[in-house]
C-alpha cells in the first residue's frame, strides 16, 4: 500500500531537485518556474503537506485548547461561539476540555501544554487552588483565565464581578417590595459559589433584612439539582416571595418546581437568575437575569490570548467585565398591551 507522495517523488515528477522542492514547500526564495513546476507536480501527486513535521520545526500548532467544567453548560457555549471566529481569523483552531471542574485533570491539562499540542490555552476553573496558581505560573505556552484569580498571579485575566450581579439582583427584588427572599446556591468551595454567598449576606444587611439561613440552601450548578435545592427550600420555608438562583440553570429548575407546586410567578414568588443564558429569554416565564457578559468574556480572552502569543513579554492584563441587569416576566409579570 502507498505512503502517497513525498518531496522525493515530486522532485521526480517536477524535474527539479530534492532541495528546490523542500525550498518551495517551505515558502523559501526560488526561482518563479522551479515555484510552478514544483506546486504543479505537487498538485498531480496530491501532495498534503505534513503538519506535524511542520510544527516541530516552527514549534507552532495553530490550535488553541478551551478547558472548560462541563462542554454542555450554555454558558460555556456561548463563550465558544465567541472564541472560535477570532482564532479562526487568526489560523488557529480550538481544542475543547471537558474536565467537569475536577482539579486534577486542570492541573494536568496544564502541565501538558509542555507537550506542545497547542500554542495557548484558555481556561475558566471552578475551583482556584494553590496547585491551579502555580501550574499557571510553570506553564510552557501562553494561558488566559475566565474567572477570578489572586490579584498577584502573573496572568491574563478575563473576570466579571458577581458580587455586584447579586446585589443588583437583591435591589431589583426588593424594589418590587420582596422580604422573604430565598437564596439557592452552587457548592461553596467553587469560585463563584463563594463569591455569591458572601454577596448575597452583604446584599441583605445592606437593604437592612436580616440574614436567615433558613432561606438559603446550596445545591450544584445544574437544572436537576437546582430543582431539587428548590424544594427543599419550599418545603422549609413555604411562605418566601422571592428566590435569588445562582445561576440561570437552578433559576429554570426554580420555575419548574414553582410551576408542579401551583405557586404563581412572581405573583407568589419572584424568580431572579444569574448569566443570562439563552434559554431565559424564552423561559416560561420568560426569567430575569443578571448578565455576567459571558460573550464578551469569551472573545476578550480569544484576544488576549493572541496578544499574548504575538508579545510573550508584556505585563499580564486584567479585564473585568461588569453585569448588567436584564429584567423580565419572572420578576415583573408579562407586559398588558
Amino acid at each position: 500500500m502507498s505512503d502517497g507522495p513525498t518531496i522525493t517523488t515530486i522532485a521526480e515528477r517536477a524535474g527539479v531537485s530534492i532541495a528546490s522542492v523542500s525550498r518551495v514547500l517551505n515558502g523559501l526564495p526560488t526561482r518563479e518556474d522551479t515555484v510552478r513546476r514544483v506546486l504543479s507536480a505537487a498538485d498531480e501527486l496530491g501532495y498534503v503537506p505534513n503538519s506535524v513535521a511542520r510544527s516541530l520545526k516552527s514549534r507552532r500548532t495553530n490550535q488553541v485548547a478551551f478547558a472548560m467544567a462541563d462542554i454542555g453548560n450554555p454558558v460555556y457555549l456561548t463563550m465558544i461561539r465567541e472564541i472560535q471566529p477570532v482564532l479562526k481569523a487568526a489560523g488557529y483552531r480550538l481544542v475543547l476540555h471537558s474536565t467537569d471542574a475536577d482539579v486534577a485533570e486542570e492541573i494536568d491539562v496544564l502541565r501538558s501544554l509542555g507537550e506542545r499540542y497547542v500554542d495557548g490555552l484558555i481556561m475558566i476553573p471552578l475551583r482556584v487552588s494553590e496547585a491551579h496558581l502555580k501550574a499557571v505560573e510553570a506553564a510552557r505556552a501562553p494561558v488566559v483565565i475566565i474567572g477570578s484569580v489572586p490579584d498577584s498571579t502573573r496572568v491574563d485575566n478575563v473576570r466579571t464581578d458577581s458580587r455586584t450581579g447579586v446585589r443588583l439582583a437583591l435591589d431589583h427584588l426588593h424594589s418590587l417590595g420582596r422580604r422573604r427572599i430565598g437564596f439557592v446556591n452552587g457548592p461553596l468551595d467553587t469560585v463563584p459559589g463563594s463569591a455569591r454567598s458572601t454577596a448575597y449576606a452583604e446584599g441583605l444587611a445592606d437593604l437592612g433584612l436580616p440574614y436567615d439561613e433558613n432561606l438559603v440552601e446550596i445545591g450544584d450548578f445544574s437544572r436537576s439539582e437546582g430543582a431539587r435545592a428548590v424544594s427543599r427550600l419550599l418545603s422549609r420555608v413555604p411562605d418566601l416571595d422571592a428566590i435569588m438562583c445562582a445561576n440561570d440553570l437552578i433559576a429554570l429548575g426554580a420555575l419548574d418546581v414553582l410551576r408542579r407546586a401551583g405557586r404563581r410567578v412572581p405573583q407568589d414568588v419572584a424568580v431572579v437568575g444569574m448569566d443570562d443564558i439563552d434559554q431565559a429569554a424564552v423561559a416560561w416565564p420568560a426569567l430575569t437575569s443578571i448578565s455576567l457578559g459571558s460573550a464578551e468574556r469569551g472573545r476578550m480572552a480569544a484576544e488576549l490570548l493572541l496578544d499574548r502569543l504575538g508579545d510573550g513579554d508584556r505585563d499580564p492584563k486584567v479585564i473585568t467585565v461588569p453585569p448588567r441587569l436584564v429584567v423580565r416576566a419572572s420578576t415583573v409579570g408579562e407586559e398588558t398591551p
